[in-house]
């Protein structure tokens, strides 16, 4: 009798355990509640328009020799203009070439300079120097076009000339001929200012 009363009792606290169990809310899964369905949030990168067009004048590849092996990088140099006067250039450096560009087109913004035209070309003869690299900057008649090449043309064309003559003089490498043309923009002097540092008259000037 003492034994079936026990099992009576064994047999109600399992069913009062079960129960509570049952009774318990369950928490769902990651993967079925609404918040694991949520989409994932991509981040939308906002490129700002520069009001500057950009061209790309050399790329060239860094190798450094370090004790695990071999480091590449990459180097870029890029002019910018917006083709009426306002002119710059900028060099960068990154582990990838896109990255290398838009920090070569970021410092090209921070040396821009003004190149004084005449009509369609410059107003006089220049030569430029740099290191080992001379460049020659000489006005042409209207129809002439841009007679350049390399990094010479990309920067006159960005900067609004349409006619000119060029001689490269020296070293051909392009960040050289890319600053001795830059040194060569910087000494040209509009009608106005030599007449203004003369205390002339620009008319006197011209004839």
């Amino acid at each position: 009798m003492a034994d079936e009363i026990k099992d009576e009792v064994q047999n109600v606290e399992v069913k009062e355990q079960t129960s509570q169990e049952n009774q318990r809310p369950q928490r769902p899964s990651r993967g079925n509640s609404p918040r694991g369905n949520r989409p994932k949030r991509q981040r939308e990168e906002v490129k700002e328009e520069s009001p500057y067009q950009e061209r790309l004048v050399s790329v060239g590849r860094i190798t450094k020799v370090v004790k695990g092996g071999r480091r590449l990088r990459f180097n870029a140099l890029v002019v910018i203009g917006d083709g009426k006067g306002l002119v710059g250039f900028g060099t960068g450096k990154a582990h990838e070439v896109p990255d290398a560009i838009n920090k070569a087109a970021k410092d090209a913004e921070k040396n821009l300079i003004k190149v004084p035209l005449y009509g369609s070309t410059i107003p006089h003869q220049v030569i430029g120097h740099y290191g080992a690299g001379a460049v020659l900057l000489k006005p042409a008649v209207p129809g002439t076009g841009v007679s350049a090449g390399g990094a010479v043309r990309s920067i006159m064309e960005l900067a609004g000339v349409e006619d000119i003559l060029s001689k490269s003089l020296g070293s051909h490498t392009p960040i050289n001929m890319v600053r001795a043309t830059f040194d060569a923009l910087k000494q040209l002097r509009s009608a106005e200012q030599v007449a203004e540092m003369r205390g002339l008259d620009v008319r006197k000037v011209l004839k």
